[in-house]
């Protein structure tokens, strides 16, 4: 009997830490590539608003990745797209940030990878980043294994360990309070990726990432007790065939979606959405001077990286000019990034300002940073590509550029916080083109 076989229903856990920059995900890729090498189809689920990890997810498994969010998705969707999950044979969850960080409010709907983890029962494996400590870890570790009886931590694996003295140090102290240590990785393992402003340099951006996933895999198999971390799975739960729920409506039939190195920040599971709502994604690449497809009948500009490659966009005029000529009789919807190149102007980090699609009335700035972070619910105020007038869209915001100069567009939408309280009017929508910072998940 094969590995997979073994597994008829999908069993999963959840890779977690105390905080953000622990070393989750290089452990969840080593595990990714580790059990995908042993003939198991692995899905892997990143917890709370994140781009970038997941397209690392896919690279490793060769399965789109997927978002789970307890803030921002209704409990059905949650449900549904776990369901569709259990269809493999290994479901391994990555926590964003904290295990237990998320927005204060009701109970399993904060956000935090604790409410996933609770809600599809997935026993922990915790990240401990143990430079600078030794016996202090099991204290953290017992802390967090009696934060929440509701979630289990199923075990430890310390990373950034000094040497073996220090590895028996912590073990020991673990073995005391009946802590599995399920590995341990050397701090000079090199399992580590390059990162910048938004989080990761993005996978697309790496010619030689299958060679840094197999390096990922080899420390995960030198270091990891992989036996005794599947052994830890437990079986999703039976949702019974939930009704399939669609994120967000489909902006058209057949949507322009803009993607390359400076449009890379789209939620698997809105596409999957989209598709399963019958419309078809046809993408283009602005950075190749790409226009979007004239037979299209809808073009979303999402997040990304335009500073970075605003020269070049600037000069792509091939995609300027089709995006303004299909703006004249379609929709054009940009977030966040694309939102900033919807604007008059973009100034990069340098100061020096470069035209852009002049769509909208706004200029926007990476020169003067500050940085933007947290849910927000949106109630639209005409109806758009997002939803009817009224429509309430929650997301989230995570940026670094400012509105250097807002213009005089009618805004797009009234925000809330995580927290709700009132941020006030946001984005800008002029005839059918539309845009704004916020990045949608979900409808309400």
């Amino acid at each position: 009997m094969t590995a997979a076989a073994a597994l008829p229903r999908a069993r999963g856990i959840l890779v977690s830490a105390p905080r953000s920059g622990a070393g989750k995900t290089t452990v969840t890729l080593g595990l990714l590539t580790a059990f995908a090498a042993r003939g198991l189809t692995v899905q892997a689920v990143k917890t709370g608003p994140d781009y970038i990890d997941p397209a690392f997810h896919a690279a490793a498994t060769g399965r789109p990745g997927l978002n789970l969010d307890t803030w921002a998705m209704p409990a059905p969707l949650v449900d549904a797209l776990a369901d569709e999950a259990a269809g493999a044979d290994l479901v391994i969850a990555e926590g964003a940030m904290g295990l237990f960080d998320g927005i204060p409010g009701r109970p399993g709907r904060s956000g935090a990878p604790a409410d996933v983890a609770a809600r599809l029962g997935l026993p922990v494996v915790l990240v401990l980043d143990v430079s600078g400590q030794s016996q202090s870890a099991a204290a953290v570790a017992r802390g967090f294994s009696g934060y929440d009886p509701a979630v289990r931590i199923a075990g430890v694996v310390l990373n950034k360990a000094g040497s073996e003295r220090h590895i028996r140090l912590v073990s020991d102290a673990m073995r005391a309070l009946a802590m599995p240590v399920l590995g341990a990785i050397p701090r000079d393992a090199g399992l580590s990726l390059p990162e910048r402003h938004l989080g990761l340099v993005q996978a697309v951006e790496h010619a030689d990432l299958a060679e840094r996933l197999s390096q990922l895999r080899a420390v995960a198999e030198r270091h990891l007790d992989l036996d005794a971390i599947l052994a830890l799975a437990v079986s999703l739960p039976d949702f019974a065939q939930p009704a399939a729920v669609v994120p967000l409506p489909p902006p058209g039939q057949r949507i322009a979606l803009a993607s390359d190195a400076a449009f890379g920040f789209v939620y698997p599971h809105v596409l999957a959405g989209w598709r399963r709502a019958g419309a078809e994604v046809v993408p283009f690449s602005p950075l190749a001077d790409e226009p979007p497809p004239d037979r299209c009948d809808a073009c979303w500009l999402p997040g990304g990286y335009p500073e970075l490659h605003a020269a070049q966009l600037a000069a792509a005029g091939r995609f300027r000019t089709g995006v303004r000529r299909f703006a004249e009789t379609r929709p054009v919807h940009g977030e966040c990034g694309g939102y900033m190149v919807l604007g008059q102007a973009l100034a990069d980090a340098d100061g020096t300002t470069h035209a852009m699609l002049g769509l909208l009335g706004h200029s926007t700035s990476y020169a003067r940073r500050k940085l933007n972070l947290g849910y927000r619910e949106a109630t639209l105020r005409a109806a758009g590509v997002l939803g009817p007038a009224g429509a309430v869209v929650r997301g989230h915001e995570f940026h670094y550029a400012v509105v250097a100069d807002p213009g005089a567009d009618e805004p797009m939408a009234d925000l809330l916080d995580g927290e709700g309280r009132p941020l006030g009017p946001a984005g800008g929508r002029r005839g059918q083109v539309s845009g704004t910072f916020f990045h949608a998940i979900a409808t309400a």
